[in-house]
């Protein structure tokens, strides 16, 4: 059986210059970074080494970087950190509704500490209007989060306009950037953002490694007390195979930008545009050009996402309907709520995410499969039996 994975917005594969990157530091370079002797000392450089390749990614400067374990981490620890750090400004934060949920968590739970937080809607491309962020704005706003790409329906947001007008009101400015970074052009001084999350495991490197971006000048208390490790803004020790990995995962990335997203456009565009002439009753979600290159994400009528994951992996095809943080729950998405549909049809989303390792054949076989595999979906369902009956009313 044909295997095509296509749910590279959940993870991408550890490359093979990555993997033979990180080795050397599970066994032979094993040190610990803070020690003195020279096997400590090599690990130290390696991490200094990786977080300049990081910082190169996205614009930075190396001592902007702050090494984590996950994108959920750094969300975290940009909210929580900068919002608890600069609580003297203010006690309210902006977030968008369709946020991940390390984003929206760590606002209520800020809440119980007395913050308070609005929520921006979007429009039914899961676009957010920078002056809706504007009119949440208010003199005890100190921080505004807003995502640069949505991971679910692959929807690039306004940042740098939302930067300007948070500046403009001397607000401190947070962008998620986990499913954006390494997969489209992303540079925090264009922005003008004041911190940035961002993952390995989304350009080819590992999962436990990401990184928070915190502009110079800008206070952020640590999540995890501890001692010296990323200039005392997250204590432990460091996974130091994880970061060289994160390191040569990002400088691979940053030099095949533009290769990968033109790779991956041309099959996305193919998927697109043949799925929604071979099948009736398929929504498109997502604005339909300022989107992530590689991503695809519907609404199928009439049937729920879980029966079309289930089908299309024994047909050796992987995908999701969702966040990988969400896609388990069987919740409609809070993203298409808040993009305006309703529970049944928001019920049955998919997300097709590419690399551009994908093929013709791959988008080919998906495209002969997937049509079987909704009409018998249908045929089970009491809804498209339902709106069969009212079609002959």
């Amino acid at each position: 059986m044909r295997q095509a994975y296509m749910d590279h917005i959940a993870a991408t594969p550890v490359r093979p210059e990555v993997l033979e990157a990180m080795l050397p530091f599970f066994q032979r370079s094993y040190g610990n970074p803070q020690s003195l002797h020279s096997s400590g000392q090599e690990a130290l450089l390696a991490i200094d080494e990786a977080r300049a390749k990081v910082a190169g990614l996205i614009g930075a400067a190396s001592e902007e970087i702050i090494f984590t374990a996950s994108g959920s981490e750094s969300n975290n620890l940009a909210l929580k950190g900068m919002a608890l750090a600069n609580q003297a400004r203010g006690k309210r934060i902006v977030v968008s509704a369709i946020e991940h949920a390390s984003v929206l968590n760590s606002a209520k739970a800020l809440q119980k500490l007395g913050f308070q937080t609005a929520l921006v809607p979007v429009d039914r491309f899961g676009r957010i209007d920078p002056g809706e962020v504007q009119k949440a704005l208010t003199k005890d706003t100190v921080l505004v989060s807003i995502m640069t790409a949505n991971s679910e329906v692959g929807t690039i947001e306004p940042v740098a306009e939302i930067a300007r007008i948070c500046r403009t009101n001397g607000v401190l400015i947070h962008t998620d950037a986990v499913a954006a970074a390494g997969t489209v052009p992303v540079d925090v001084n264009a922005l003008g953002i004041d911190a940035l999350s961002l993952a390995a495991d989304q350009f080819y490197g590992p999962k436990g490694a990401a990184a928070l971006f915190v502009r110079k000048g800008v206070r952020v208390l640590p999540l995890i007390d501890g001692g010296v490790q990323e200039g005392g803004r997250r204590g432990g020790t460091e996974n130091v195979p994880a970061i060289v990995g994160m390191g040569k995962a990002a400088e691979i990335a940053a030099a095949g930008l533009g290769q990968r997203a033109e790779a991956t456009k041309t099959l996305r565009n193919l998927l697109t545009r043949e799925l929604l002439s071979r099948i009736d009753h398929v929504i498109l979600t997502g604005h339909p050009e300022i989107r992530l290159p590689h991503h695809a994400s519907f609404c199928v009528e009439f049937i729920e996402g879980e029966g079309m994951l289930l089908h299309l992996d024994m047909k050796g095809i992987a995908c999701s309907s969702g966040s990988a943080c969400t896609s388990k729950s069987l919740k409609a998405s809070h993203v298409l709520l808040a993009m305006g549909f309703d529970h049944a049809l928001a019920q049955g989303s998919l997300v097709f995410s590419l690399l551009e390792t994908t093929t013709r054949q791959d988008i080919d076989y998906l495209l002969e499969v997937f049509p079987p595999i909704i009409d018998k979906l249908r045929r089970m369902s009491p809804l498209y039996t339902k709106y069969l009956e009212e079609k002959k009313i």
